[in-house]
């Protein structure tokens, strides 16, 4: 999807951080405050503050969305950090990150509402130290901010670490016991747990190692040791600190990391909780102006914070899952994720449609509720969302099938004579494929009135659908260990400039040939000097043509050779850049070994046709709305502090040149403009270049081309060529209207359009031409019933092609080697007669020449031919090809006796 830039101008009344309270809190205790308070002290102690990474992945398929405040760092943590990125100059960071938990391995989706904690966003603080502090500090700092800045009183706090697991060989974190200890926290309050509640891993494989928890304790006044880690809500863990020291290798095994680092986070919508001393989440002023909000737009109650079943009418829920699923929206549509049908966009439509049922249904709002929340929303988060227009469309479309849905599920009820039984699953999977409606909205409406799906069957149902979509994962990405033998290895990094020396030749693109020497090889588990046939793995380059997937746009494709071997070739699946490595994905044809020198082969494609449009339909916006261009150069460090802007991880030159349409450079630096509803497409620009036809001249060529090869489509499509001839005439009318539109200058989404067209013509005029040769060449075997096993064979056939007569002489004769043969073809409308025959070499007929006979034959017939001894073909005219075939006879019988 090609997409302009959308620049989302703050409103007058925001300042960073800063959002006026108005639940009477005191100034510290407001969420901007609390916030604020972790900032800045950790920005006293060192710390880098760094920006919330939007809630779209950047470069990580394995997340549907951010769900930690460490994602964005991940490439620091695995070592693939690009070196000549500011990200990797970092040693202590903290942010507040954005984080959405909703589908995937983390998914508190289902819970929400039913209980006053969990959310599908929320916000996470954290704190970083990679290669610089470890345990120690970070435990000092984590226990100074919450009891001298927060001021938590001590004896609600316990603290869990590792206690080991003598399975896995891992022994108990003792050192952390200790420095708690050494910290003053009190011995009965410090528990050890195992590797389910403190041992922390990225995932099957990659960096882990033991964390240590600090839990809060709401009552107060007990002994609470036993609640700790036991699913108790009076009782929370509010502050994690990982301590990364091994890396989890693909066999399960655990290997100490090169360079040890901290990841810690803390939830703010539960701290807030504590600070404002409240007993649920939601009534803090994180979400009180919400559940006003709401209130105002719904016929139901004000929201009294029940749940279970004290909340008979699910109102409450209602209440809870509005308001956290319109945060989760207006954050994911802000940063580029937009209700749809796959991944992210689907689990968005999911909780979209999840807050639209309980919107309509429960807390009977009109149409539009849910969309007018999201100015509330903009009071409370720091950022101003434009989403209305989003939800209000998605809204529409919900609607319609929720009602659709709701009388499917009604009528399926009655038909079932349990009425208290098993809702068929088969109908359930309909509802979510067909109507797009939420599996957790069918269990809310069937729970109402006391019947449950069929989950085993329906659990079946959902695992045939993932099986059919998805595919074998790539395990080829270099991890961290890998990296740094790369690196004591001395490997250089991969000189990638070939990828933008490239030039424009005809509408395509030609880049100059690339030789490069692998310098390294990867099998998915370590580093090897050789990998045999058939496997696939990653291949590191001194140099390389291939794009790397970066920046928003997807990796290059193409192949290599190897030399010596040019003739085998070694697909290229995927490129990635880690680490300041160009790492193509390859399937091996044959076996590679470091130092083999290989050739790079692009496959110089183009867009698709629906691609092409698009760019097309954005380009003639942009020129239609006429607006001024602005450009200015700035340093680096200033055009990143534009509101709004838009950077992918990649190294800027410094410094940077910024385009802005509408808007002056100025205005957006100083963030002067105040329009709510201002649209800029800007950008860091390097060097770029467009080529393309313009004016009137290019539609209407790219018109009367399409028009011709409308009326040949037509015409096939009309009725099919009796004869070869005309099919021949038909196939040749399409290669010159294919030479046409490849060198026509017409709109280049046009060309690719028409050059499918042509190419499935092409196809049916190909296929029409070998079936009427097929048809003719049956003839064959009526001619052979006919003759017998005659030794001179002259007959006629009915065909307008001398290939086909020829064919035909062909088959006869190997079918009959010891005859002789020669077939006519009589065109009746014009006189003429095509001539082919053909001589046994070598046999008893050797006094009959082919050519001889070919030659008598047609100059008898006032024509010529041509051939060899063996086979021979020519034309003349006659008005009576009985006399001819009479001839022809004749003139071999005579040969052949003689």
């Amino acid at each position: 999807m090609i997409r302009l830039l959308t620049v989302l101008h703050r409103p007058p009344w925001f300042r960073s951080g800063l959002v006026r309270s108005c639940s009477g809190l005191p100034p510290d205790r407001t969420a901007a405050r609390i916030r604020n308070t972790f900032l800045n002290f950790f920005r006293d102690r060192g710390h880098l503050l760094v920006p919330s990474a939007p809630v779209r992945p950047r470069g990580d398929p394995s997340l549907l969305f951010v769900n930690a405040g460490m994602n964005q760092f991940k490439p620091i943590l695995l070592g693939t950090v690009d070196p000549r990125s500011p990200m990797a100059s970092y040693r202590r960071v903290a942010n507040s990150q954005k984080c959405v938990r909703a589908g995937g391995k983390h998914n508190d989706l289902d819970d929400v509402g039913r209980d006053v904690y969990h959310h599908t966003f929320f916000e996470m603080m954290g704190s970083w130290s990679f290669g610089d502090y470890f345990k120690e500090e970070a435990c000092q700092m984590a226990w100074s901010l919450l009891t001298e800045h927060y001021g938590l009183p001590v004896d609600r706090l316990y603290v869990s670490y590792f206690g080991g697991d003598a399975a896995f060989g891992l022994p108990p974190d003792d050192e952390t016991r200790q420095i708690w200890l050494e910290i003053g926290v009190q011995a009965n309050r410090i528990l050890p747990f195992g590797l389910k509640e403190n041992f922390w891993e990225m995932g099957d494989s990659g960096p882990c190692g033991p964390c240590t928890e600090i839990h809060y304790d709401h009552v107060g006044g007990r002994d609470g040791a036993a609640l700790v880690n036991n699913d108790t809500p009076d009782l929370v863990e509010i502050w994690n600190l990982v301590f990364m020291q091994y890396n989890r290798e693909l066999d399960g095994s655990l290997r100490p990391l090169p360079q040890c680092s901290v990841d810690t986070g803390m939830g703010l919508e539960r701290l807030v909780r504590i600070l404002q001393n409240k007993t649920s989440n939601y009534d803090t002023d994180l979400f009180t102006p919400l559940l006003d909000h709401i209130h105002q737009v719904s016929c139901v109650d004000i929201y009294g914070g029940r749940k279970g079943s004290s909340d008979q009418e699910k109102v409450d829920m209602a209440y809870r899952v509005v308001a956290d699923h319109i945060r989760t929206l207006s954050v994911c549509i802000a940063d580029g994720i937009h209700p749809g049908m796959s991944g992210a966009e689907l689990v968005l439509r999911r909780i979209l449609r999840r807050a639209l049922r309980f919107c309509v249904e429960v807390l009977q709002a009109p149409q539009g509720s849910l969309a007018g929340l999201v100015p509330t929303v903009t009071h409370i988060l720091p950022a101003f969302f434009q989403i209305m227009d989003v939800i209000n469309e998605n809204e529409a479309q919900f609607l319609s099938s929720l009602q659709q849905g709701s009388r499917l599920i009604h009528r399926t009820l009655n038909r079932m004579e349990n009425k208290h039984g098993l809702f068929p699953a088969s109908v359930a999977w309909s509802l979510h494929r067909d109507l797009g409606f939420p599996l957790d909205l069918v269990d809310l409406v069937l729970e109402e009135r006391g019947v449950r799906v069929d989950r085993e069957e329906l659990d079946r149902l959902i695992s045939e659908n993932h099986k059919s979509q998805s595919g074998p994962q790539s395990q080829l990405s270099l991890d961290i260990l890998s990296l740094s033998e790369l690196q004591r290895l001395g490997v250089p990094h991969t000189n990638d400039s070939l990828k933008y020396q490239y030039s424009l030749d005809r509408d395509r693109y030609v880049f100059p040939a690339c030789c490069a020497v692998i310098l390294a090889l990867y099998d998915g588990h370590s580093l090897r000097s050789e990998v045999s046939e058939g496997q696939r793995c990653a291949v590191i380059l001194d140099r390389t043509c291939f794009y790397a997937e970066q920046g928003g746009q997807s990796h290059d494709q193409g192949y290599f050779t190897r030399n010596g071997s040019k003739d085998v070739v070694y697909p290229v699946d995927a490129v990635e850049q880690v680490g300041g490595y160009v790492v193509h994905h390859v399937t091996t044809s044959e076996c590679l070994k470091t130092g083999d020198q290989v050739e790079l082969h692009l496959d110089q494609v183009s867009l698709s046709v629906s691609q092409l449009q698009q760019v097309e339909s954005c380009v003639m916006d942009v020129i239609s709305a006429n607006q001024r261009v602005y450009s200015e150069e700035l340093p680096l460090l200033s055009a990143k502090t534009i509101s709004g802007l838009r950077t992918v991880d990649e190294v800027y030159p410094d410094p940077v040149r910024v385009v802005s349409v509408g808007i002056p450079v100025s205005e957006l630096l100083n963030d002067q403009t105040d329009k709510q509803t201002s649209y800029s497409m800007f950008s860091l620009c390097g060097i770029s270049r467009i080529v393309a036809v313009t004016g009137r001249d290019a539609r209407e060529l790219g018109q009367a081309v399409a028009q011709d090869v409308d009326s040949l489509s037509a015409r096939l499509a009309g009725s099919t060529p009796s004869s070869l001839v005309s099919a021949h005439c038909l196939a040749k009318e399409v290669g010159i209207l294919s030479d046409a539109v490849d060198n026509t200058p017409i709109p280049q989404w046009q060309r690719r359009d028409l050059q499918n067209q042509l190419k499935v013509l092409q196809r049916t005029t190909n296929t029409t031409v070998r079936k009427l040769e097929v048809r003719e060449v049956r003839l064959t075997e009526a001619l052979l019933q006919k003759h017998g096993k005659k030794d001179i064979l002259v007959d006629s056939v009915d065909t307008d092609s001398l290939s086909v007569v020829m064919k035909t002489v062909n088959q006869l004769s190997t079918a009959a080697p010891n005859a002789v043969v020669m077939l006519l073809a009589h065109q009746v409308h014009s006189g003429k007669v095509l001539c082919a025959c053909q001589v046994p070499k070598g046999s008893a007929s050797s006094s009959l020449l082919a050519s001889d006979w070919a030659v008598a034959v047609c100059q008898h017939l006032g024509g010529g031919a041509g051939g060899n001894a063996v086979v021979a073909q020519g034309t003349g005219s006659s008005d009576n090809i009985i006399e001819v075939l009479r001839w022809a006879e004749q003139f071999a019988v005579q040969k052949i006796q003689r």
